[in-house]
C-alpha cells in the first residue's frame, strides 16, 4: 500500500502540523544580513577572482546600511518602545534593548568592513595591493603554496561573508527570547570569529595559535552554556526566558514533574551558574579572560577591533536579557557573585595592563577592565543601570574600533609595530595620528569631554543608586590605575625622542581614514553632547516580559 493511499485512508484523523508564523518584516534587519552572507558565499563561487573583492565590499556595505535603515524604520514605527513584540513563535524579542543594540552592532560592522577593505598599508603582493588577510587561508604558513598565492596576488575575500554571518548571529544574540535560540546565535557568531582570527597575512603562526586558543576555550564556554540550558529545562520544563522567570517566582506551576523538580534549587542555581560562565567568557570577564590578550594580539587587527567592540555589545545584550528577564527573582543569589566578578575584572584588567609592552595586549587588558565597569551597571538592577549599560556599549565600541584602526598605521618592515618602544616619539613623527590615538586613550581613561567619561559616570551613578556604592569606589580606584598606563603611552608618544630608523606611519586610504574619523566624531559627540543619546538609551531600556 503506497504512502499516499495510507494518508488518504487516514483522512481527517491525521493531526495537522501548524505552520509557524514568521514576521518577516519585523525580522528584516537579521534577514537582510543573513541573506547578504549567503549571497557572499555565492559570490565566492561564481564571480571571477578579480571582481570578488569589490563585489563583496559593496554587497556587505549595502546590506549593513540597509539593515540599519530597517532598524531605524522599526523604531520610528513604534516597535521596541512603546510597542513590544515577540516574533518567530516567541523565540525572538523585538524590544527597546534589542533594537538599540542591533543598531550599534550594524554601525560597528559598517566601520569594520571599511577597515577590512584597506589595501594601502601592506606592501604590494604580486604587483597587486594587499590587505591584512592571508593570501590563501588553506596554505601552510611559509610553504610554497602560500608563496605562490602571494606572487599571484590572491586575497581572502571569504572574510566578508564570514563577518556577515558573525554579524547576523550578533543581531540575534541579544534579541533571543529563549535559551536554545540564544545558544544557536552564540554559535553562529562564534564559529566565523574562530576562522577570522587565523587569517592574518603577517605572523600567521601567531594568528593560527590565537585561533586555536579561542576555539578550544570557546568550545568549553559553549558547552557550559548548553549544559546550563539543559539543567534549566529540567528545572522549569521550558527554555523560554519568561516561563523560567514565572517558575522561579512561583507564578506558574502546571505539572507534577515541575513540582518535583522545583522542590530543589540545585538544578536552577547550577544551570544559572553555567549560563553565566558561557556569557562571562564572551565578555572577557575575570576569571574567564585568559583568551583575550593572546587572541587580540594574534588576530588580524581589523578582526581584533571587530571582536573587541561588536562581540562585547552582543554578549552584554544577552547577559542583560538573561538576568533581567529570566532571573530577576534570583537577584539576591546572583548579585553577590557578580559583585565579586566585577571587582576582580576591574582590578585584574587595570593592574595587568600596567605591565604590558605590546599595544594590542594593553588594549586587551583595557577591554577586560571595561567589562568590569560595564558589569557595575548590570549589577544596579534598575532602569537607570540598563540605560547606562546601553550607552556605555555604544560609546566604548567606536572608541575601540578607532584605536585599533590607528594601530594598523604604525608599521615597520615586519608589519604593524605594536611594541610600545616603537611608539616613542610618534607625536613628532606624525602629530595627527598621535593626537587621535591620545584622544582614544583619554576616552578609555574616562577623561571629561569624551564619551568614556559620560559612560563611566552613567554606570557608576546607576550602581550607586542601586546600592552598590562600594563597587563604585573600587571602579573609581581601578579607573585611576588604568589612567596611569593610558597617560604613560601619551607621554611616550609626545615626550620621548623617536628611535633612528624606527617605524613609519603609513598614509591610509579613505577606508581606514573614514573608520578613524567616525571613531573621533562619536568619541567627541558622546562626550560633548551626550544628552540625546542618553535619552535614547533610556527610552530603549524596557525588555519584553
Amino acid at each position: 500500500m503506497s504512502a499516499s493511499a495510507v494518508l488518504a485512508a487516514a483522512g481527517g484523523n491525521t493531526p495537522s502540523i501548524p505552520a509557524p508564523h514568521v514576521e518577516y518584516g519585523q525580522l528584516s534587519p537579521m534577514l537582510v544580513v543573513f541573506g547578504a552572507a549567503v549571497a557572499g558565499v555565492l559570490v565566492e563561487t561564481f564571480v571571477p577572482r578579480r571582481l570578488r573583492r569589490w563585489t563583496q565590499v559593496s554587497l556587505s556595505l549595502v546590506a549593513l546600511v540597509g539593515a540599519f535603515v530597517a532598524v531605524v524604520v522599526l523604531a520610528a514605527q513604534g516597535h521596541g518602545a512603546p510597542r513590544i513584540d515577540l516574533l518567530a513563535m516567541e523565540s525572538v524579542a523585538l524590544d527597546g534593548p534589542a533594537l538599540f543594540l542591533q543598531g550599534v552592532i550594524l554601525l560597528v560592522a559598517v566601520v569594520t568592513v571599511l577597515t577590512y577593505a584597506e589595501r594601502r598599508l601592506e606592501p604590494k603582493a604580486g604587483g597587486e595591493p594587499a590587505d591584512a588577510f592571508a593570501a590563501q587561508a588553506a596554505a601552510t604558513p611559509g610553504g610554497e603554496q602560500e608563496r605562490a598565492a602571494v606572487r599571484a596576488g590572491f586575497t581572502t575575500t571569504e572574510v566578508f561573508p564570514l563577518t556577515m554571518f558573525a554579524v547576523g548571529g550578533m543581531l540575534l544574540f541579544p534579541a533571543a527570547n529563549d535559551l536554545l535560540t540564544m545558544f544557536v546565535a552564540l554559535e553562529v557568531f562564534s564559529l566565523p570569529l574562530y576562522l577570522l582570527c587565523a587569517l592574518a597575512r603577517r605572523r600567521r603562526l601567531l594568528s593560527q595559535e590565537a585561533a586555536v586558543k579561542y576555539f578550544l576555550l570557546g568550545a568549553f564556554a559553549s558547552a557550559f552554556f548548553l549544559f546550563g540550558t539543559a539543567l534549566l529545562y529540567g528545572y522549569a520544563g521550558s527554555v523560554k526566558l519568561v516561563d523560567i522567570a514565572d517558575i522561579v517566582s512561583g507564578k506558574t506551576m502546571t505539572t507534577a514533574a515541575q513540582l518535583s523538580s522545583t522542590r530543589s534549587d540545585v538544578l536552577l542555581l547550577t544551570g544559572l551558574a553555567m549560563l553565566a560562565v558561557g556569557l562571562l567568557f564572551k565578555v572577557g570577564a575575570v576569571p574567564f579572560h585568559s583568551w583575550t590578550p593572546d587572541v587580540y594580539q594574534g588576530a588580524p587587527t581589523p578582526v581584533t577591533g571587530f571582536m573587541a567592540s561588536a562581540t562585547k555589545v552582543a554578549a552584554f545584550g544577552a547577559f542583560l536579557r538573561l538576568f533581567y528577564v529570566a532571573f530577576p527573582g534570583l537577584r539576591l543569589d546572583w548579585r553577590p557573585v557578580l559583585w565579586g566578578v566585577a571587582i576582580l575584572t576591574m582590578v585584574v584588567g587595570a593592574v595587568l595592563a600596567v605591565t604590558q609592552q605590546d599595544v594590542k595586549r594593553l588594549l586587551a587588558y583595557s577591554s577586560i577592565a571595561h567589562a568590569g565597569f560595564i558589569l557595575t551597571g548590570v549589577i544596579a538592577v534598575n532602569k537607570q543601570g540598563l540605560s547606562s549599560v546601553l550607552f556605555y556599549l555604544a560609546a566604548y565600541s567606536f572608541v575601540t574600533l578607532g584605536a585599533f584602526a590607528v594601530v594598523t598605521l604604525v608599521r615597520d618592515s615586519k608589519g604593524e609595530a605594536t611594541h610600545l618602544s616603537s611608539w616613542a616619539g610618534l607625536g613628532r613623527r606624525s602629530p595627527l595620528v598621535a593626537a587621535v590615538f591620545a584622544l582614544f586613550l583619554l576616552a578609555f581613561a574616562g577623561i571629561p569631554l569624551t564619551s568614556g567619561f559620560t559612560g563611566k559616570f552613567a554606570v557608576f551613578q546607576a550602581a550607586a543608586a542601586g546600592g552598590a556604592t562600594p563597587l563604585v569606589i573600587v571602579g573609581v580606584l581601578s579607573s585611576a590605575v588604568a589612567a596611569f598606563f593610558y597617560i604613560r603611552v601619551i607621554v611616550l608618544m609626545f615626550f620621548s625622542d623617536p628611535k633612528p630608523g624606527g617605524p613609519t606611519v603609513a598614509i591610509p586610504s579613505a577606508f581606514t581614514a573614514t573608520a578613524i574619523g567616525v571613531g573621533v566624531l562619536v568619541t567627541l559627540g558622546l562626550g560633548l553632547l551626550p544628552q540625546y543619546f542618553l535619552d535614547l538609551a533610556s527610552k530603549a531600556s524596557l525588555f519584553a516580559y
